[in-house]
């Protein structure tokens, strides 16, 4: 005689010995009542449960917990940047606008990857001939990285001014339909490494919407006057940025992204063409054993730079030295300092008094980055994030990677 009973979400089957052994293996199955799975257990099982009854009551269960959880690890759970932005949207951290914008900028990186990748291909390697704005050659996929980058701006509707660092002014995007945000990029960081298939880069930063500064010239005012004001409010600090992020070009192309609550990652995945959540929440380590300095203007230092990085590779008998990473390209070194931690530091010297970096495109925002990893930007004394720009083009000294590596560095500054 046989009964049923449920226990614990698993259906059980309570039977005699005598109506064992007279179970086909199809009536030996068990139904799980939550998962509405088959279990059947196998001929040997079936062979134990015989021999083991002696007249009394024997009860077969299905576990069925592991299965369970195995189905919510799923492979095919993934978030792109897409879902993720408009997530952050709907818990009020960012607008719509916000979104638009940050939308549009991975998509300008999307295109600039593929370009990258085919440089060699389609011709894009080599020096296009003419000096931007900061006297230095500029390659061609300078300028047509610039290009796309501004196209994927002027396109989303939600920009006020872009300011690049292949311009020697700020534009004023003439059709915006609302958000007026101020958007400031290098489009293409490390482009002297692109013949060489070296990692490369896209940095940006985003202001908010400033009403002052917009591309409507009324008929007693005039260009000059416009262009003025969006340069004035171009110029911020980097402590008010609303978010900041770059695209590294590489064996993987990563997109690094902060909104001022964490630092996360994407990758693109070549499968569905989406950046795809990679890395949540990265916390910079405390501390590192990794530096990035070109040390090949080592004796254009001052004596005090000079110290540190001497005791760097001799901390004597007691310690380890660092080890020496230098890419030259901003993006991938700080990406590597992000992970691993340590320090990056581009310092003056006596051929560049202030540096060489650009404090509006990319020392603050890989600064904003970094501390919201829980890490520090400095130009040797002070924030980066707390100088106020005089210029559009200004140059200051950048050191960045894990506070107590930066806060080593600035006692030896001191």
């Amino acid at each position: 005689m046989a009964g049923t009973g449920t226990v614990a979400g698993a259906q059980h089957i309570f039977t005699s010995t005598h109506s064992i052994s007279r179970l086909s293996p199809f009536q030996a199955c068990v139904l799980n009542a939550k998962s509405s799975i088959l279990s059947c257990p196998s001929s040997a099982s079936r062979k134990r449960q015989q021999q083991q009854a002696n007249g009394g009551v024997r009860c077969m269960a299905v576990e069925t917990t592991k299965q369970v959880s195995s189905t919510k690890n799923s492979g095919y759970e993934i978030q792109t940047l897409t879902s993720w932005l408009l997530k952050r949207e709907q818990a009020g951290v960012i607008d719509a606008e916000l979104t638009i914008v940050l939308s549009s900028i991975s998509m300008a990186c999307k295109q600039i990857a593929a370009l990258v990748q085919r440089a060699s291909i389609s011709n894009l390697t080599g020096v296009q001939g003419a000096v931007n704005v900061q006297g230095e050659d500029q390659k061609k996929l300078d300028v047509v990285s610039n290009e796309v980058f501004s196209n994927c701006l002027r396109s989303s509707g939600r920009t006020g001014i872009i300011a690049s660092e292949e311009e020697d002014v700020p534009v004023a995007v003439e059709e915006s339909y609302s958000g007026n945000y101020i958007v400031v990029f290098d489009p293409l960081d490390g482009s002297s490494n692109i013949d060489a298939a070296v990692s490369t880069g896209s940095i940006f930063g985003i202001y908010s919407p400033n009403d002052e500064c917009l591309a409507d010239v009324d008929d007693d005012a005039t260009l000059d006057k416009v262009v003025q004001n969006c340069v004035v409010n171009v110029c911020q600090p980097g402590s008010n940025l609303l978010a900041a992020g770059y695209c590294m070009y590489s064996s993987s192309v990563i997109f690094v992204l902060t909104i001022g609550t964490g630092v996360f990652a994407f990758t693109l995945d070549p499968m569905y063409g989406e950046f795809v959540l990679t890395q949540p929440n990265i916390q910079i380590p405390k501390a590192g054993k990794i530096y990035a300095f070109n040390e090949g203007n080592y004796q254009l230092w001052d004596d005090k730079l000079k110290k540190y990085i001497d005791d760097l590779k001799d901390p004597g008998p007691s310690g380890k030295p660092y080890s020496a990473r230098y890419i030259g390209s901003l993006v991938g070194d700080f990406h590597r300092t992000l992970l691993y931690g340590g320090i990056y530091g581009y310092p003056r010297d006596k051929k560049s008094k202030n540096g060489k970096l650009r404090l509006l495109y990319e020392c603050a925002p890989m600064s904003f980055i970094v501390e919201q990893a829980g890490g520090k930007g400095s130009d040797g004394h002070h924030r980066i994030l707390d100088i106020q720009p005089t210029e559009i083009h200004q140059r200051v000294p950048l050191y960045i990677g894990s506070v107590e590596e930066v806060e080593k560095l600035e006692k030896y500054l001191a």
